[in-house]
């Protein structure tokens, strides 16, 4: 509720006949969609349906709101003070979810394409986000430009969270020496996806890696899981042996050949892949193969966002609805994550938000008491 009431009314409260509090409208549509309901009908519903309970705890006093009014809210309010105060209220939480972590945070940026939203240009807008692996919450958003990408987007993210003492994974998007060097002024190190955006430094490092002993190496597996055998072997390079421009990339960094065998449990195809990546961090750092596969977490919970609470397929007709409708879905996946984060038994913290969803949708009293932690 604290996250319902720093949102800035966007409402001229001394003209017109504003019947409900903006606070109330917030809480409602939080309230909706942790229960799973989607459409804007669907939560007005949900409300009519607990109007009662909702009064009684001093909310929507005249009254569900119109699905015009959910719509005027959704486009009026200010999405970049929505997404400022949703940080504030990660951050919230964000400490105490670490206390039980003694290793370092890791920091995922990725971005994700509003599929439900078309610009004027054609293309859907992207919003970067930065999610903590350990918390299991998204820390921070940003949108991209109409007209620019995540390039220009990840060194504003950076510069709102505090990296200091962290590790930054990312895409080969985000390997640009503007973005890499804000990560070391900030005090963070990096492990970012070495592709071909990248020309001259990718195909220089994989000319120079073969026939190169690696300083050194290991294998996990084989594992079975999601209906294949996979064998992952990493291999660890001293980068001053492998990067040509050292004075453009900057001090010494590592680099992690990645590769994948895996076999399909089903038909037994066999299929191979590999990949590189490039690090600050030391290369007697043990296991950095684990952060690779740490990284993945931020694709697990876009694929959240759009399974669970079916992002892409709600329509909306502004960039501004996006992103609101974004944050506000974000912040419902943040307190399932919380719930889980901050209970003891093992078997609460093994839940999946899908059957978080249908228990609390089960009943008013069933969603207080989540929320309550209880």
């Amino acid at each position: 509720m604290n996250f319902a009431w720093s949102v800035p009314d966007f409402r001229r409260c001394d003209k017109g006949n504003i019947r409900h509090r903006f606070s109330d409208i917030i809480i409602l549509m939080i309230l909706g969609r942790t229960c799973g309901y989607v459409g804007r009908a669907d939560i007005i519903a949900f409300g009519r349906h607990n109007l009662k309970k909702l009064r009684k705890m001093g909310l929507l006093k005249n009254g569900i709101p119109s699905e015009a009014t959910l719509c005027r809210v959704e486009n009026g309010v200010d999405d970049l003070s929505m997404a400022d105060r949703m940080q504030a209220f990660a951050e919230g939480f964000r400490n105490e979810l670490l206390k039980a972590c003694r290793d370092r945070e890791i920091v995922c940026v990725d971005g994700k394409a509003e599929r439900g939203t078309v610009q004027e240009n054609g293309r859907n807008p992207d919003i970067v986000s930065a999610y903590s692996f350990n918390a299991g919450i998204t820390v921070a958003t940003e949108a991209c430009q109409e007209k620019s990408n995540e390039i220009k987007a990840v060194p504003v993210l950076i510069d709102k969270i505090d990296i200091s003492g962290k590790i930054v994974t990312a895409d080969a998007m985000s390997m640009q020496k503007e973005i890499i060097d804000r990560i070391r002024e900030q005090g963070g190190d990096f492990l970012i996806e070495l592709k071909a955006n990248q020309r001259s430094l990718r195909y220089g490092v994989e000319d120079r890696l073969e026939g190169l002993t690696p300083v050194y190496s290991y294998t996990e597996g084989p594992e079975l899981g999601h209906g294949r055998i996979e064998t992952r072997t990493y291999r660890v390079y001293d980068g001053l042996e492998v990067i040509a421009d050292k004075e453009k990339w900057g001090g010494n960094m590592t680099i992690i050949e990645y590769e994948a065998d895996t076999v399909r449990k089903s038909t037994g195809a066999h299929t191979s892949e590999k990949r590189l990546y490039v690090s600050s961090l030391p290369t007697d750092t043990p296991a950095l193969g684990a952060y690779v596969r740490d990284h993945w977490s931020i694709e697990s919970m876009h694929w959240g966002l759009d399974v669970n609470l079916l992002q892409d397929r709600i329509k909306r007709k502004s960039s501004k609805a996006a992103r609101n409708l974004d944050t506000i879905q974000r912040i419902v996946l943040s307190v399932f994550s919380i719930w889980k984060g901050l209970r003891k038994k093992r078997s609460d913290k093994r839940k999946g938000v899908a059957e978080l969803m249908r228990h609390v949708s089960m009943s008013f009293t069933k969603l207080m008491r989540f929320l309550c932690q209880k």
